[in-house]
This record gives C-alpha cells, sequence and structure tokens, in this order.
C-alpha cells in the first residue's frame, strides 16, 4: 500500500509540474501575441502584395517618408467623429501622406447619437476632396455602453444610410465601410454589397469569401519606424487585388 501512495504522490506531482509548464507556455504565447511579436494572421496575410496602415491621433506625429517606406501602398487616417470631433492630427496627418507615394483617404468613426446627414456634414468640411485620393470611410462598430445595448438595425441604418448617400453625392465614389464581421452579420448583410468592404478580423482570417471584402485590417499590435504617439503599436491591413485596382477605387 505504501508502495502504491508513494506512486500515486509521484503521478500527481508529474501532473502539477505537465499543466504548469502549459500554463507557462501559453503565458508566454500570449505575451508574444500583445507585443506583436507572434501574429497568428501575418501568414495569411502575407499572401496579398498591396499593404496599407490606418492611422490616428494616438500615433501621434508621423515621419510620413519613414513609415511610408516600409513596404506600403496605401495609409487611411482619421479624420471625425460623430457631428463635432475632429482628430487633432488630421490635418498634419493628411498633408505628410500626400506628399509621398501612398495612396491616401480619411475615415470617420460613426457616432450612434447624432443624425447621419450632420455627420457626413462635418466629414465633408474637414477632409478635402481630392482627385486620386481613396473613398472616404465610415467606421461602424460598437463603442463605449453600445456594445451592451446596441442600437436596432433601423435605428443603425437611418443613422448609416444618409451619411453614405451624402459622402457619395460629394466624393463621387461610393464610400468604404469598415465594419467587424458581427456588425455585417447582424446589420449590413448583402444590402451594403455596392461599398467597398473594409473588414476588421484581427483574430482569425475573415470568415467571409475572399469576393466579399476589398480591405482586411489582419492585426492591431503591428510596430513600425516612422512614429512616436502615446500608441505604440499600429493597424496593418492588405487589399485583395493589385495597386491597379486599388488606384482605380480613387476619387475622380
Amino acid at each position: 500500500m505504501s508502495g502504491e501512495r508513494a506512486g500515486r504522490g509521484r503521478g500527481r506531482r508529474a501532473l502539477a509540474v505537465a499543466v504548469g509548464a502549459v500554463v507557462v507556455l501559453l503565458g508566454v504565447l500570449a505575451l508574444l501575441v500583445w507585443n506583436g511579436v507572434l501574429w497568428p494572421n501575418r501568414l495569411a496575410a502575407d499572401r496579398y502584395a498591396v499593404r496599407g496602415v490606418d492611422v490616428s491621433a494616438y500615433q501621434g506625429e508621423i515621419d510620413w517618408p519613414v513609415l511610408a517606406d516600409q513596404d506600403l501602398d496605401f495609409a487611411f487616417i482619421k479624420a471625425t467623429e460623430g457631428s463635432a470631433h475632429e482628430d487633432e492630427r488630421f490635418a498634419a496627418s493628411w498633408e505628410g501622406a500626400r506628399a509621398t507615394d501612398l495612396l491616401v483617404g480619411a475615415y470617420h468613426f460613426l457616432s450612434f447619437e447624432s443624425p447621419g446627414a450632420d455627420q457626413a456634414a462635418h466629414m465633408i468640411d474637414v477632409v478635402p476632396a481630392e482627385s486620386g485620393t481613396l473613398p472616404p470611410v465610415v467606421d461602424v462598430e460598437y463603442y463605449g455602453d453600445f456594445a451592451a445595448d446596441p442600437p436596432t438595425v433601423d435605428e443603425l441604418r437611418g443613422i448609416l444610410d444618409p451619411m453614405l448617400d451624402a459622402l457619395e453625392d460629394h466624393y463621387g465614389v461610393p464610400p468604404i465601410l469598415y465594419t467587424t464581421q458581427q456588425i455585417r452579420a447582424d446589420y449590413l448583410g448583402d444590402d451594403y454589397d455596392r461599398y467597398p468592404l473594409w473588414i476588421r478580423s484581427v483574430a482569425s482570417t475573415p470568415d467571409l469569401p475572399r469576393r466579399d471584402w476589398e480591405f482586411w485590417q489582419y492585426s492591431d499590435r503591428d510596430t513600425l519606424p516612422g512614429y512616436a504617439g502615446e500608441e505604440e503599436h499600429i493597424d496593418m491591413n492588405v487589399f485583395d487585388g493589385t495597386i491597379g485596382d486599388l488606384s482605380a477605387l480613387t476619387q475622380p
């Protein structure tokens, strides 16, 4: 009996050691992912030749020639949010990015709390309509308390539709819709397929056929030379097409 108890004790200790090793390994992997050293989507994203970033004031002052030299083809810059907020770095980033060879566009963060027409007017007031720039982007995602208490389909579309119409009238091209797979499924579906789709999916590849998206944000944990803001990471994206296909989307 004593030998049997000793054997059971050794077995429990071995199991505890094995479990501890697994926990440590998972912790190390999680830390590597958090710091952007290991990113599961990178291998899948490497299949796409056209790459870009999206930035906001969180990246701070950007040295655009340095950033553009990181094998990038396009950049989207946060311009506005809701009907009154303007990103404090937009004007400087727009001017700096436009002086490089990058294809440049601006994005607006959609508010669920103000009319779409007012938000469109705000973006139009801030973002120049310049030939050769990418279409305006409307970023549709949950924020704040709306993650737990989201708007209805009719409420969201009642804000989004007038904004898309006004932006297309002004800029002369269909706006790009940036969103998550969940919001696309719950709110947009196939009704918005005439608009180029920019899908956020940083934990896995997009659960959509390739033909259903034009842009894919595959990482929000990369780091590149060329910026010095409070946010050390930068969002990385790919375009499903050639650089000529991307150029064909730009404003006339």
